[in-house]
């Protein structure tokens, strides 16, 4: 059974209808007047009505009749015009009120379709192609403007976004040359014939745990910077499943100090051909994407957890799945970890090998990649992770 729904309440519905009350009334008052001219003329014009009049009178009696025969007549003929008159405005104001709905609606599309160009080109825009502009064309009227101080917002935009990437690229940079001076002196001071005294020698190894965490921190930002500025370059064909278990095998060793067992369709059912999911994309960009997948499977995961990776592909995407065990978590705050320095909850805050832009720069990467990361929480506990992105042609000489 099908439930109506009202429609939504839109501009051009109040256009539509405004117009249509606009013709609606003119036509009611064009009927009106054509009534009172109409009706007005009738008892003016109409001097003898139609039939067989009495005989010539001779008394005053047969005079009395006949008037009373004429003005009888006279009054059926004019209340007859008046129900006709009456029958065919309401015809006419019923078909008018279809008209006036018809070309109010049409007279409502054509003045919202720029506005509606416009509005479709603004939501193709995104932080990724600011450089495209609505560059509209026509006469200079309120819809030009409109577009043209988007277009001044979108460059504007554009100019910031470049120069906040620009600023941490630089900084980044900037940064490593203190941080190297810095790990060079604790070194030398270290190096020295006499004997280091044991508190010094904790201090430099905390020291240089706080700068190797600073530098992971700034080659995340590095990282960032990379995939959210420009055109990619030297893409390749690439395979996710190849580059997923290259991951893994490198993380044996934590993987084995974590307890953790890896699961994978493919590999867990005899005989099953595992899918490689082929993509386009920049070698460097997509390892680092999925290093920091299996990296964030590892690190959050409970001890004796276990992470299943599959990679599947579906018509024109190529997909990457990573599951992981752990408690049950909110679906709010996991919506947030794609952004930068977002954690969740104390295990995710106290690690010392977090910089909390692990996920955003996968988000980052995958949407430079025209692709999309999806995060959901698990309802026994843990988190999904899929990366999807478009899918690329078996390359000649894996299919030969």
């Amino acid at each position: 059974m099908r439930i109506w729904r009202r429609p939504a309440r839109t501009v051009r519905l109040r256009f539509t209808v405004l117009y249509g009350a606009m013709f609606l009334l003119s036509a009611v008052g064009l009927l009106v007047i054509t009534n009172l001219v109409g009706l007005g003329g009738t008892r003016v014009s109409r001097s003898a009505p139609p039939g067989t009049p009495p005989v010539e009178p001779t008394t005053l009696a047969a005079a009395t009749e006949r008037i009373a025969w004429l003005q009888t007549q006279l009054s059926d003929t004019h209340a007859a015009q008046s129900r006709q008159f009456l029958i065919g405005s309401a015809l006419a104001l019923a078909v008018m009120a279809v008209v006036s709905l018809v070309l109010g609606r049409l007279i409502a599309g054509r003045v919202l379709r720029p506005l509606r160009m416009i509005t479709a080109a603004t939501r193709r825009i995104s932080a990724d192609n600011l450089h495209e502009r609505l560059a509209a064309q026509g006469p200079a009227d309120e819809v030009k403007d409109l577009a043209d101080t988007i277009d001044d917002l979108l460059e504007r935009l554009e100019n910031s976004f470049a120069a906040q990437r620009r600023f941490v690229a630089n900084a980044s940079h900037e940064l490593r040359t203190p941080l190297a001076t810095m790990r060079a002196s604790l070194d030398v001071a270290l190096a020295k014939p006499e004997p280091v005294p044991a508190q010094t020698a904790a201090l430099a190894d905390r020291l240089r745990t706080e700068l190797d965490q600073v530098d992971r921190l700034l080659e995340g930002f590095l990282m960032l910077a990379r995939a959210q500025h420009g055109a990619l370059t030297d893409r390749t064909t690439l395979s996710l499943h190849q580059l997923a278990t290259a991951a893994l095998h490198a993380r044996t060793a934590d993987i084995a100090t974590n307890n953790l067992t890896v699961h994978s369709p493919a590999a867990d059912t005899p005989g099953t051909v595992h899918d490689s999911a082929w993509t386009q994309g920049n070698r460097t960009l997509i390892t680092r994407m999925i290093d920091n997948v299996i990296d964030n499977a590892i690190t959050h995961n409970h001890e004796g957890g276990s992470i299943l990776l599959a990679t599947t592909t579906d018509g024109a995407t190529a997909r990457l799945v990573v599951e992981t065990g752990g408690r049950v978590l909110d679906q709010r705050q996991v919506d947030r970890l794609a952004q930068p320095f977002q954690r969740l909850g104390a295990d995710r805050t106290h690690s010392g090998d977090g910089s909390g832009l692990g996920l955003s720069i996968v988000a980052a990467v995958a949407a430079a990649h025209g692709g999309t990361l999806d995060l959901r929480a698990r309802p026994e506990g843990g988190l999904r992770v899929v990366i999807s992105l478009p899918a690329a042609a078996v390359p000649a000489e894996v299919a030969a």
